[in-house]
């Protein structure tokens, strides 16, 4: 049976204290609504609906970047959950498969739980995820009989010995798509919040005599995000299942505490990573790598053997080769680096290309930008870039080439040249005591002045 993806993302979100639309904010530098969308696709999903309204263009945007066949629906005022899942149903005219609903602050959500909900499907007509409260709370309790669902109790109309339950309500589901939307036609909003709930269905359902079950979860999977203290507990727990994952991979953290991972890190086995390292989306650390303490990196590609830091930084479009080393204080910009190429001390290189085996000398700068456009270096392979020279792009250091220290290179090297771009040094005796002299005459004026 094929499946629909309907995701709701609606909310404004007000115990954020936030411009910001709610599914928008990040853990692990990725928005919780991106979490939500990667959970579903395990289902290779037919339809993806996002029903969105406050921040709407932003949230489209969001979703769209991330799956450009997405569709969006909008809720324009905010009626309740059964409200907005109804809001998807022109998206999905002529869909007959099944609606999975998913929330999208609610990020972690596992693939073998979204399969269980479709294999209960096959035998129920609707399907509630539930789990097993540490503390209910404020949860609505799931009555079950059997494998039964009998129906959904709010906390604030559940009788004691319902409250006593600890199986609780997620609010995620499946169900066929026409059976879904018949059965929100039929929900009411004669409640104290005047809304449309969505748990309502449950009862309906049960009254219509259709089969109705529950499949449990670990709670940890439902966790929810209303605040900016649940969005910080989210990223935790995100961090340290990362965290586990590589180093069941093979992946040697000396701190594992104190590494901060992105959505989409990938870091090879027989990696190293050293203490405070972030991980900014999009990278990718081969096998065997170094990645040293208090260490940046987004947006780049680590080869095999490569070591990267102390205190350095790889902006997009780094690329670093194997056994290529970039030190301390470096940074690196949309530059490759090749093979067994060093980049080790205080400098920056940006848009640019360095041939295999070089050698970049301290504090080298390559001048990529005139105030409008930027422009490119191209250092050929076994070059020696002396310390504190300036490369003046667009410009060419061919093979086998050498910089002086202190030259600023405004032209062209061809291969196996030394360039040298630096005024011709003069000792005049006795003129520091002369200068420090006078400087210290004109300190005294001022502050006799003052």
């Amino acid at each position: 049976m094929s499946t629909a993806l309907v995701i709701l993302a609606a909310g404004k979100g007000t115990r954020m204290n936030s411009d910001i639309p709610k599914v928008l904010h990040p853990i692990a530098q990725a928005p919780m609504l991106v979490h939500a969308m990667r959970a579903g696709s395990v289902l290779s999903p037919e339809h993806t609906v996002i029903v969105t309204g406050h921040g709407s263009e932003a949230v489209a945007s969001v979703a769209e970047a991330e799956d450009e066949k997405a569709s969006i629906a909008v809720q324009e005022e905010q009626l309740g959950t059964a409200h907005a899942v109804a809001q998807a149903r022109s998206a999905l005219d002529g869909f007959e498969g099944d609606v999975v609903v998913l929330y999208g602050d609610t990020p972690f959500l596992q693939s073998d739980t979204l399969e269980r909900m479709i294999a209960a499907r096959a035998e129920n007509d609707l399907v509630i995820l539930g789990f097993e409260a540490a503390d209910p709370a404020r949860y609505g309790r799931l009555i079950m009989a059997g494998n039964t669902l009998e129906r959904i109790v709010e906390y604030k109309e559940a009788s004691d010995e319902e409250r006593s339950i600890t199986f609780c309500n997620s609010g995620l589901l499946t169900c066929n798509s026409q059976t879904l939307f018949a059965l929100i036609e039929a929900v009411g909003n004669d409640n104290a919040s005047g809304e449309y709930y969505l748990t309502d269905v449950v009862e309906i359902a049960r009254n219509q005599g259709l089969r109705v079950t529950a499949v449990a979860c670990d709670e940890a999977q439902t966790l929810g995000v209303n605040s900016r203290a649940d969005l910080a507990a989210a990223d935790a727990v995100f961090q340290s299942r990362a965290r586990i994952a590589l180093l069941e991979q093979g992946v040697t953290l000396m701190a594992p505490d104190t590494v901060y991972l992105a959505a989409d890190t990938v870091i090879g086995r027989d990696s190293v990573i050293e203490p405070n390292v972030v991980f900014g989306p999009g990278v990718t650390v081969e096998s065997g790598a170094t990645i040293r303490a208090f260490s940046h990196l987004e947006g780049c590609h680590v080869s095999r053997g490569a070591t990267v830091g102390p205190y350095a930084r790889l902006r997009p479009g780094a690329e670093l080769s194997e056994n290529a080393r970039v030190g301390n204080f470096v940074e690196i910009k949309n530059a490759e680096i090749a093979e067994g190429a060093k980049v080790n001390h205080l400098s920056y290189i940006g848009d640019a290309s360095v041939g295999a085996g070089s050698n970049i000398g301290a504090g080298t700068i390559t001048c990529n930008y005139d105030g409008v456009m930027k422009h490119r270096t191209t250092i050929g392979e076994n070059v020696f870039v002396g310390s504190n020279t300036m490369l003046v792009a667009p410009v060419t250091l061919g093979d086998g080439a050498m910089t002086a220290t202190g030259t600023v290179v405004t032209r062209d090297v061809e291969s196996e040249a030394l360039a040298v771009a630096r005024a011709k040094q003069e000792n005049k005796p006795g003129y520091a005591r002369k200068l420090f002299d006078m400087l210290k005459a004109k300190k005294a004026r001022r502050n006799k002045g003052s």
